[in-house]
């Protein structure tokens, strides 16, 4: 690279990125508050940096003069992204974090009062998973909904502050500026996203009569009875209610679930027991419940936490984060830092998705679980019948989402409160409750904490089949061997972010991205 000023920027930037991620890992494994004041730190100087408006107006500058296609052009298109979202007036900036941090924290703080008792979470989603008493259930999900009133003038004042902010840098709305600098363009997103809600129109609502024939049958409903929202497993309708015999956690227990992740990874020629050495992934006093993947430096210290049990939820969730790892480890590291990163958050999502859908698959439990033949017969049916209502049930939800999400920037004074069930009648074949009037839809956290984000989790699943689709036509037949390996190397994580997301997908699968590879691989 001969270009001073991006060598000096990709140093920088370096330098900024490590401080940040080192206090990242720090706070997630300790929990100390030494770490957590160091991050934000990290973070404050890595946005004042990107905010400086003389840096701004270099960028463009040279962003404009550098050719197009060039390594350079994407270099500063990524800057200028980067730095265009910084642009804000402090007091701005320092608005939308407030609002959003006295949000979180009354989403925190929440609890559904059911009969005068306060009710955890966990507590309202085990009486909609498991209770037969409609009665419970409809007081129960009322009850988990009540945040949305306490939550929805703040979060239309969020909205209004955040349309402020986009419409100063010259978009229509913070929706419109929000998939721009994701290098997302919104009427391809849509138009992928119709095409795909009307290919499975038909299958989707075979599948939810089935689901309500067997909802109608455990509440003791008649065959005609009409169903409310409350009668669904889960407050949103976006999980599968399960298929009895549809888990694979009685053949984990007690065995090595790391053993297995990294066989899953070897059997493909790809190594990550370096990066199990660094990872965090079993449960202590201190640390993050979760699980994420974190690329320390974009030099090869790529690391997992993980608070491993031997069951499905673990197996799957240490095969999803190591399909983040391998994919930053093996970018090509002569590219300069700034690219040395996934092509799109939903590229690195969907190869994690990819190897997290093998735990239900037949030839992983055949290969690397070694589960017997016979009994692999019998279970096979109930998971894949599991797989298909869950894809199409999210696809479905996600859609539902960003439908509204994109309203409620387009404009914030409609009626969104009746606008959310017409969307969710028309996309989840769900009736609305007798009561359209309440902002139901405001207790959804996502839409405080992770505005025009959702987008990207059904993407990822799209990505995920139209590279499982190839991988079974163009490279081989089944998945554990070094051909499929290294067709991931050379096309998926080796370009990094040289040419963005459209390239690598057209260059990995020879077409653009295309939902019909998600219904020709769950709409049997």
């Amino acid at each position: 690279m001969t270009d001073r000023f991006l060598q000096e920027e990709n140093n920088h930037l370096q330098k900024l990125s490590a401080a940040m991620t080192e206090a990242v890992w720090m706070v997630n494994t300790t929990g100390s508050q030494d770490w957590q004041d160091k991050e934000v730190q990290a973070e404050s100087q890595y946005r004042l940096y990107c905010s400086d408006p003389k840096r701004f107006a270099v960028l463009k500058e040279k962003m404009e003069l550098a050719p197009e296609g060039s390594i350079e052009r994407r270099q500063y298109e990524r800057l200028y992204q980067s730095a265009l979202e910084n642009q804000l007036p402090a007091e701005t900036l320092e608005e939308m974090v407030t609002l959003s941090s006295k949000l979180s924290n009354i989403f925190n703080t929440f609890r559904a009062t059911v009969d005068g008792e306060k009710w955890t979470e966990n507590q309202v989603r085990q009486v909609l998973l498991t209770s037969t008493d409609v009665a419970l259930r409809e007081k129960v999900w009322q009850a988990s909904k009540a945040i949305g009133q306490e939550v929805a003038s703040g979060l239309l004042e969020l909205v209004r502050v955040r349309n402020q902010a986009a419409q100063s840098l010259g978009f229509e709305d913070f929706h419109q500026m929000s998939f721009e600098l994701q290098e997302l363009d919104r009427d391809e997103v849509f138009t992928i996203f119709d095409d795909l809600k009307k290919l499975t129109d038909g299958p989707f609502q075979a599948m939810k009569d089935e689901i309500d024939d067997e909802l109608r049958s455990q509440y003791g409903l008649s065959a005609d009875a009409h169903l409310q929202p409350w009668h669904y497993k889960d407050p949103f309708f976006q999980d599968a209610p399960v298929v009895p015999g549809a888990d694979v956690s009685p053949f984990l227990k007690g065995r090595n679930i790391e053993k297995w992740t990294a066989d899953t990874f070897t059997s493909m020629g790809m190594e990550i027991r370096d990066m199990l050495a660094k990872s965090d992934l079993y449960e202590r006093e201190g640390k993050n419940q979760h699980a994420f993947c974190l690329d320390m430096d974009r030099e090869g210290d790529v690391r997992v936490l993980c608070n491993i049990h031997d069951n499905q939820y673990w197996m799957e969730t240490m095969l999803h984060e190591y399909g983040h790892a391998v994919y930053d480890k093996y970018i090509d590291r002569k590219i300069p830092f700034l690219l040395r990163t996934h092509a799109h958050i939903f590229t690195t999502e969907a190869v994690a998705m990819f190897f997290g859908r093998l735990v239900k698959n037949r030839e992983w439990l055949s290969v690397i679980a070694h589960v017997d033949g016979d009994v692999l017969e019998k279970i096979l049916p109930g998971l894949a019948k599991m797989q298909q209502r869950q894809m199409l049930i999210t696809a479905r939800w996600v859609i539902t989402f960003v439908r509204f999400e994109r309203e409620l920037y387009r404009d914030s004074d409609q009626d969104l409160n009746k606008l959310w069930w017409e969307i969710v009648k028309e996309v989840q074949f769900v009736e609305p409750p007798n009561r359209v009037d309440e902002p139901h839809w405001a207790s959804k956290i996502h839409f405080t904490i992770a505005p025009a984000y959702y987008q990207n989790y059904l993407l990822g699943e799209l990505t995920a089949s139209q590279f499982d689709q190839y991988i079974k036509q163009y490279v081989s037949s089944d998945y554990f061997n070094k051909e499929v390996g290294n067709w991931f190397l050379q096309e998926v994580f080796f370009p990094g972010d040289r040419h963005g997301w459209s390239k690598l997908i057209e260059n990995a699968t020879g077409e653009t991205l295309n939902p019909t590879h998600f219904v020709t691989q769950f709409v049997k």
